[in-house]
């Protein structure tokens, strides 16, 4: 067996996976210490660490392991929270601010812990491009890679002039940037996978095609499914943007989006005209454009988003144009495959960690920066549930308000908003 394909969308991820057989469906009634919610990298990550020590793990996936966002996402692997850590520092104060600055640093350390310790071929590699897609953005982001190195001592950002961006990125829409030499990319589904494997050996019990239904949230919680029941001690609901309609407490403050990747063709010796370093490139559009070279010299190119929860039918066409707008020197260049996800974000764009009840927790809403925050948040709630809530309690205190509108209301509300701001990245 190659690759994996059913419950999964068809892309260069898929094409490219890792055999993994599919896991059983629920049926019946079980009983568990913890009962998760959601098979992507939060849920598998901390199914993998309560499994290690020693609790009775239950995971429930509505489809297969990694087929949602951290399957499908652009493999990014950025420093840092989800917004900067001059906005964390108005919101948190300077302390929290370097707790958090910390605590990701600690996320990509685990990453490359777990990657090495369970054998996981994602290909991993290191940088990542900050490109300013506007003249006045640069001197802000010079200020940034200054300040990461002088008040949190990172010594890995470096500002880049137009000149210097432009000899690493084969584009003219950017006037300058900063590298991250500590970033990264990699194969997201092949981390997913590697993930679910370390948890069924470590003996945590994982269900596929088994979508949870509801929580009763009681003293003992139970979670229910089309054919089967879990009575747990804890529930850990980590199914992001796809479990949205589940639970309204998690719904109120995290939604999903539609996100597109396309993969061209291979570039061969093109591929260096793209991306010099072999770093991955994320811009500074409100709606990012973000791309990096596949180890196959594909350029893997994720470029637009919709505010519903319906995708596209041909995700490749619709990243195209986005595509051409940054490399218009790839025209006669063939989409080989295109695909679309849903995730989850916030208000604030910042993750919504939470204790929902006595015994049943959260994490959610990574709004695009999940592959080095998921495990770690996975991490961080297999703490919690053993008594650990020094770090969650910090997590519990990201401002992450509800969306306005409601349940139905915030859809179009949040269309409205993003649609605004989206606009102001063509101006």
């Amino acid at each position: 067996m190659t690759g994996v394909s059913e419950g999964h969308p068809k892309s260069w991820y898929t094409a490219t996976a890792m055999p993994l057989e599919p896991y059983p469906r629920l049926e019946g009634a079980v009983r568990a210490d913890v009962c998760i919610i959601g098979g992507g990298y939060t849920g598998l990550s901390a199914a993998l660490h309560l499994a290690e020590a020693g609790l009775d793990v239950v995971l429930l996936e509505a489809s297969r392991v990694g087929s949602g966002a951290s399957g499908r996402n652009g493999g990014q692997i950025h420093s840092g929270q989800r917004r900067d850590q001059d906005w964390i520092e108005a919101h948190m104060g300077l302390d929290d601010a370097r707790r958090l600055w910390a605590l990701a640093e600690d996320g990509k350390t685990l990453l490359r812990r777990l990657i090495a310790r369970h054998k996981i071929g994602c290909e991993m590699r290191t940088g990542l491009i900050v490109a300013d897609h506007k003249p006045g953005y640069v001197a802000h982001s010079h200020a940034y890679a200054k300040k990461l190195r002088e008040v949190y001592h990172y010594p890995h950002a470096e500002p880049l002039s137009r000149e210097q961006l432009r000899a690493l990125v084969g584009s003219d829409a950017y006037h300058g940037g900063m590298i991250d030499h500590d970033g990264g990319h990699l194969h997201p589904l092949n981390l997913a996978l590697g993930l679910a494997r370390a948890a069924s050996e470590a003996g945590a019990r994982i269900f596929e095609q088994s979508r949870a239904l509801a929580v009763l949230d009681e003293a003992k919680p139970t979670v229910t499914t089309a054919a089967g029941v879990v009575e747990a001690d804890w529930v850990l609901e980590c199914g992001d943007g796809l479990q949205d309609g589940l639970d309204v407490r998690v719904d109120r403050h995290v939604m999903p989006i539609a996100n597109y990747i396309a993969a061209t063709e291979p570039l061969g010796a093109r591929a260096k005209e793209i991306i010099a370093n072999d770093a991955a490139v994320a811009d500074s559009r409100f709606v990012v454009n973000y791309y990096r070279l596949s180890h196959d010299g594909r350029l893997l190119f994720g470029g637009g988003e919709t505010y519903t929860r319906r995708l596209k039918d041909d995700p490749g066409s619709f990243v195209r144009p986005y595509m051409l707008k940054i490399f218009p020197q790839l025209a006669d260049v063939r989409i080989d495959h295109g695909w679309g996800g849903l995730l989850g974000i916030t208000m604030t764009r910042m993750p919504f960690v939470r204790r929902l009840s006595p015994h049943v927790l959260t994490a959610a809403g990574y709004s695009g920066q999940g592959v080095m925050l998921a495990p770690l948040f996975g991490q961080i709630l297999a703490e919690a549930v053993r008594g650990q809530f020094s770090r969650f309690d910090l997590l519990s205190r990201l401002p992450v308000p509800a969306f306005p509108g409601g349940r139905w209301m915030r859809w179009p509300l949040l269309a409205a908003g993003l649609s605004y701001y989206a606009l102001r990245d063509r101006l």
